[in-house]
């Protein structure tokens, strides 16, 4: 099922994603420990409009995701934490030192 672009967006900013701008809104994973990671994504610039299945699984392939985690992400079932349980499976990010972990509440 598709999703507003707006959802999409701002649940990334919402679970650690930083934007950039440029022909499109580029949004690239920021770990708890502040570093950058090789998960990111881009949308088209605009609003109002829809991000089909098809591209939602693309976006999902940029973020080290599979479809179903991506969509659990948009649509907050997956919070930030599991996020970087997720990545750190996939060995994308190292796993966070005790003092990155990110403060219940």
């Amino acid at each position: 099922m598709p999703r507003s672009k707006s959802d999409v967006d701002a649940a990334l900013l919402r679970k650690g994603f930083l934007s950039g701008g440029g022909d499109h809104d580029f949004f690239i994973y920021h770990s708890v420990a502040g570093k950058k990671t090789r998960a990111r994504t881009k949308t088209s610039h605009g609003k109002g409009f829809d991000i089909g299945d098809n591209l939602l699984g693309q976006m999902a392939k940029q973020c080290h995701l599979t479809t179903g985690q991506f969509k659990d992400l948009v649509d907050c079932p997956m919070d930030r934490t599991m996020l970087e349980k997720a990545l750190v499976a996939r060995g994308i990010i190292d796993p966070p030192a005790p003092q990155d972990e990110p403060k219940k509440g």
